[in-house]
């Protein structure tokens, strides 16, 4: 039978009040600490010695970069070099699955190698059904879309999703959501991320509406990993308590 750990039992107890205070205020906030408590179970946020947040380890670690960049790397390197729409995908598709058979037989997790393939499967499916290359990456723009929609309605209801991610990597649980300046401050936190996802579609749609497929699929890149971990970033380090301090006071 396993033990528990001190630091287990505490969060277990911060948990157990963050509900509870929710409780108090109405099924609909009773319902979203729910939510935050299982994000906070699968947040992969992880601060360093130095108190800011691991951008490798919250972008998945390499491997998890890797299973989100290549499939896209392989189809546009293809697709430049031999304009072949069907070499272009067979080989982003498998590449996507060589990532999943090698969890498989490791027996690791599952969930971000099926998200991969079958969000890789859908755009090839719509570009092999258009015959347009370009909409190999039409599936990106509603997957952002509802992402600004999810966020801005989260900053919306006060329940802005940084707060959640954030205030439990800052061991602040909810209790930030009854203090004016850190509900401000996680909301313009939130508002850097839309502003992530507003610019891809600013930059992208343009060349996907006018057909530059080698330029979408390079901002594509360019504007996945990498501008999302430095929005990452900047979320945090705005979001920071007053005086510097990236633990809440019990």
């Amino acid at each position: 039978m396993s033990q528990q750990s001190p630091e287990d039992n505490s969060r277990a107890d911060e948990l157990s009040a963050d509900e509870s205070s929710a409780d108090q205020q109405g099924k609909p906030a009773a319902t979203f600490a729910e939510l935050a408590q299982e994000m906070a179970a699968k947040n992969p946020l992880v601060r360093k010695d130095d108190g800011h947040i691991d951008l490798l380890a919250a972008a998945g670690g390499i491997r998890g970069i890797a299973e989100s960049v290549l499939p896209g790397l392989v189809f546009l390197v293809v697709f430049t070099l031999t304009r072949n729409l069907s070499s272009a995908l067979v080989g982003s598709i498998a590449m996507a699955a060589i990532f999943l058979v090698a969890r498989l037989i490791q027996r690791t997790p599952l969930t971000q190698a099926l998200a991969g393939i079958v969000g890789v499967a859908l755009s090839a499916f719509l570009a092999m059904k258009t015959g347009k290359a370009e909409n190999y990456y039409l599936v990106g723009f509603y997957t952002n879309a509802a992402y600004i929609a999810a966020m801005v309605l989260s900053i919306a209801l006060r329940w802005p999703v940084l707060g959640l991610l954030f205030g439990y990597a800052r061991n602040e649980g909810l209790r930030w959501r009854a203090e004016p300046e850190r509900l401000r401050a996680y909301r313009a936190a939130t508002w850097i991320l839309v502003g992530v996802m507003a610019a891809r579609l600013a930059v992208q749609l343009p060349l996907y509406l006018t057909e530059h497929v080698d330029a979408l699929g390079a901002m594509r890149l360019i504007m996945g990993v990498p501008l999302y971990a430095f929005g990452l970033w900047i979320a945090w380090l705005i979001s920071r308590p007053v005086g510097g301090s990236e633990d809440a006071k019990s």
